[in-house]
């Protein structure tokens, strides 16, 4: 008779690597990722989904399915019914899709997996979660934490390591050491049941490629940093694991130089169509109050009508977009389906920028009516996503307000011209599809195709894609 600990060590043990940022023609730089995948792995281009942003994609790969069925449009949810946008954190119930721990784990109960530190996990269900989750104090101040499952999971981990440096996750001194904790943390907390699939995602490349561009040589460090975390990570679980494990590493996107900016807002509040309130905090913008206003998000703007049956107000806004400098696409209607992204939380009307140019949030005309929060860190009240908290104005005493200094952005996606990421694998993977050369070697995968291939590994039928 086969016991529980026979059946558990015969299931395939795979680690996703979930790296923003990661390009082809940084793999010289990189020796230990790229002698991981020399053990007769293979190298793919990998095309996420638009908008190429880390919840969507994220949320792309661990479900198998776009926007219009996961639900997850941009890195913020805005609930239309209450007139509520909630950015960066958002739990794993937001997510529509059954994540791919479940779908695995539905199927093959005996397989432990892990979610460590992907966004909009709080509350999943995996064996083994850990994510930042800051308590926020009454004064305005902030203690570290993370959501953890099993709860008391953090504690150890913060007694063997420290707090997770969550400043160095993200803001102005955002740096490798938030990288270095996520991989010792999920080493320390595989240690005693390694979990057969795990998910793990380390953001170092994001930070210098924007705030210097991909090409600069601290983006080209920051390469060289990441690798050693890498081999830390891949050696240390090979070592409890008998070196068996299939590796997966996924450049979600590809970061791109930029030298222009969008303001949505800015010409929506120009236009007529966006209010604001005035306050002891400064200017705010006022959602209920404006006949339209834009989530700015990296490359790609959500705009969300007051009421979407008024077509007056629908072509004002389509009008306003179409060619304006830096704008590649307005998408509007079908062309909002054929992206994928019919769903309730998806804005009626979506600009998506030209490779150069990225999209900020600002709605003040005058800095010195600038909210109080635009010169902090500050992830959860901004309408939308700001680069420029990796930067700090010594001068102010804060963020600086000057979208020049932001160099590198993602999120677009072009089919014309794509920007691929990166797929990597340390052992040949079998999977089937469309998008293939003409020997039929499969060389694209797409976020959604990632689900598939990873229940394939365990003998599962895939998760329906879109």
């Amino acid at each position: 008779m086969t016991s529980v600990s026979q059946t558990r060590s015969s299931i395939p043990r795979v680690v996703v690597l979930l790296v923003p940022g990661l390009r082809a023609c940084d793999l010289p730089l990189m020796p230990s990722l790229t002698r991981l995948i020399s053990r007769g792995g293979d190298a793919f281009d990998f095309h996420p989904s638009l908008p190429a942003l880390t919840c969507p994609v994220q949320a792309a790969i661990s479900t198998g399915t776009l926007g219009s069925v996961h639900g997850i449009v941009a890195n913020g949810v805005y609930d239309r019914g209450l007139q509520k946008l909630e950015m960066w954190t958002a739990p794993d119930t937001a997510i529509q899709s059954p994540r791919l721990w479940d779908h695995i784990k539905s199927a093959r109960p005996e397989v432990r997996t892990a979610a460590w530190f992907l966004l909009e996990s709080k509350g999943a269900t995996a064996d083994l979660v850990c994510m930042p989750a800051p308590v926020h104090n009454p004064d305005g101040s902030e203690t570290p934490w993370c959501h953890s499952r099993p709860t008391p999971l953090y504690g150890p981990l913060r007694e063997k390591l420290g707090d997770f440096p969550l400043h160095k996750f993200w803001g102005p001194l955002a740096g490798i050491e938030s990288s270095q904790w996520i991989a010792r943390s999920f080493i320390e907390a595989s240690r005693t049941d390694p979990p057969h699939l795990s998910m793990v995602y380390l953001p170092h490349l994001d930070y210098a490629s924007q705030r210097q561009g991909p090409d600069s040589q601290a983006a080209l460090s920051a390469c060289a940093e990441l690798d050693g975390v890498i081999h830390l990570l891949t050696d240390e679980f090979d070592a409890m694991t008998d070196g068996m494990t299939t590796y997966l590493v996924i450049g979600e996107y590809q970061i791109v130089p930029v030298s222009h900016t969008i303001h949505p807002n800015r010409i929506l509040r120009d236009a007529g169509l966006l209010h604001v309130t005035q306050g002891p905090d400064g200017e705010l913008l006022d959602m209920p109050g404006s006949e339209a206003w834009a989530l700015a998000d990296h490359q790609v703007s959500h705009i969300f009508l007051r009421d979407p049956t008024d077509l007056r107000c629908h072509k004002k806004v389509v009008a306003l977009f179409q060619g304006r400098e830096g704008v590649a696409a307005v998408l509007e209607g079908s062309a909002i389906d054929r992206a994928g992204l019919r769903h309730a939380r998806a804005g009626d009307v979506l600009v998506v920028s030209s490779s150069e140019s990225w999209q900020s949030y600002f709605y003040w005309f005058d800095d010195a009516l600038a909210p109080k929060f635009a010169r902090t860190v500050d992830i959860h009240r901004k309408p939308g996503y700001d680069p420029l908290e990796l930067f700090f104005d010594r001068a102010a005493g804060g963020i600086p307000l000057n979208p020049a200094l932001v160099r590198g952005s993602h999120g677009a996606v072009s089919l014309d011209a794509p920007k691929p990421g990166l797929f990597l694998s340390s052992k040949p993977i079998a999977f089937q599809s469309a998008h293939s050369t003409s020997d039929g070697k499969q060389r694209i995968i797409r976020d959604i195709d990632v689900a598939g291939i990873i229940s394939n590994l365990y003998e599962i039928p895939s998760p329906n894609n879109c």
